[in-house]
């Protein structure tokens, strides 16, 4: 074999390699008659790759689609289990901010959590990891909803354990529990309801710039942030705040039993200690995630369980402090975009702490 002919084996058998990688493979066949002259193997490699992106055979998503929830352990190995739900961050529907950097809408995630707890009887306690300053009232209205007929429909207890924080919406979700736990460092309370609405009159007016609308009624633009609001408008907005506080407060009153003397005490929306808490019957004990799970399996009746939650495939949960998504409670205070909640700088009505 001349000297010529080897090189154009060795590089036939290099590429045979090459195009034999990962999910492609690729048999090259030489008749003895004719004579080849090999490119460079990545030349050919690079050439492939084109033709097949070009030619639809492969595609490549920059933005991935989210992959179904799957249950993950992280703690025991009995085959009860005690399912741990995360709350954490600000309550709503949706995620603003880039493509890239959007966490999952909480609201559907529970959903997503609850439904497949509800169709696995080994689960037997069910433990909300809470650390939230709350959110839209409907999106906590929700949450709550769907707690409380999962557990209508599983007849399993209910452990609600306040983190760094679970105040507002995010309490309004703790009394689903049938036993709350706050930390000794917990802020939780704010038991109330708050409207934003800018008005960006004076701001317009500087820069020369009117706005007016044509309406069919008095009240049709009412919350306008460009023109200032009418005492009756005033009136109107309040009358739907108290609405909203006070199913806030009955749905305290019947999940922690709390005489109206106590519930006044809160009903000015002041945020409480988890020690303070306890002492204003918010909250059952003082402790830590530990003996929230201890708890969840004394009301199970279980000597011994197996701690899971469940995740995305690509996301680590080592251990019961792992975050199920988004940020903890004072880190999505610091990172509130108030102007997220006021899509076309409509009023929104908010379970929120915000300080």
């Amino acid at each position: 074999m001349t000297s010529e002919e080897n090189k154009g084996v060795l590089q036939q058998a290099q590429l045979e390699r090459i195009f034999s990688y990962g999910y492609v493979s690729i048999t090259l066949s030489l008749l003895k008659s004719r004579k080849f002259s090999f490119a460079p193997p990545h030349m050919i490699l690079a050439f492939l790759t084109i033709s097949l992106f070009l030619s639809g055979c492969v595609s490549l998503s920059l933005f991935p689609q989210k992959m179904p929830l799957r249950e993950k352990t992280v703690q025991g190995t009995a085959a009860d289990k005690v399912l741990v739900v995360s709350i954490s961050g600000v309550i709503s529907e949706g995620k603003g901010g880039a493509v890239w950097d959007r966490d999952d809408d909480l609201v559907a995630r529970i959903k997503e959590e609850l439904t497949l707890a509800a169709e696995d009887e080994h689960i037997k306690a069910l433990l909300l990891k809470i650390n939230s300053p709350g959110g839209t009232v409907t999106a906590s209205d929700i949450i709550y909803h769907e707690i409380m007929a999962f557990k209508e429909k599983r007849k399993i207890p209910v452990v609600a354990v306040i983190m760094d924080l679970g105040a507002s919406g995010g309490y309004y979700i703790a009394v689903t529990g049938d036993r709350i736990i706050a930390h000794p460092t917990s802020v939780t309370g704010s038991v109330g309801v708050i409207m934003l609405r800018v008005n960006a009159e004076g701001l317009l007016q500087k820069i020369g710039v009117e706005a007016s609308a044509i309406k069919s009624g008095t009240k049709k633009d009412i919350g306008s942030p460009f023109r200032p609001m009418t005492e009756d408008e005033r009136a109107i907005f309040q009358s739907m705040i108290n609405g909203f506080f006070s199913r806030f407060l009955d749905v305290v009153s019947k999940g922690r039993s709390l005489p109206a003397d106590q519930l006044k005490v809160i009903a000015d929306g002041r945020v409480v200690t988890g020690p303070q808490a306890l002492q204003l019957g918010l909250v059952d004990q003082v402790g830590y995630l530990d003996d929230g799970i201890a708890a969840a399996k004394k009301l199970a009746g279980l000597t011994d369980a197996r701690v899971i939650m469940y995740a995305r495939p690509e996301a680590y949960r080592n251990n019961i402090y792992s975050l199920a998504n988004g940020s903890g409670g004072l880190e999505a205070l610091a990172r509130l975009d108030l102007m997220n909640f006021l899509h076309g700088s409509s009023p929104q009505f908010l379970y929120l702490w915000m300080p």
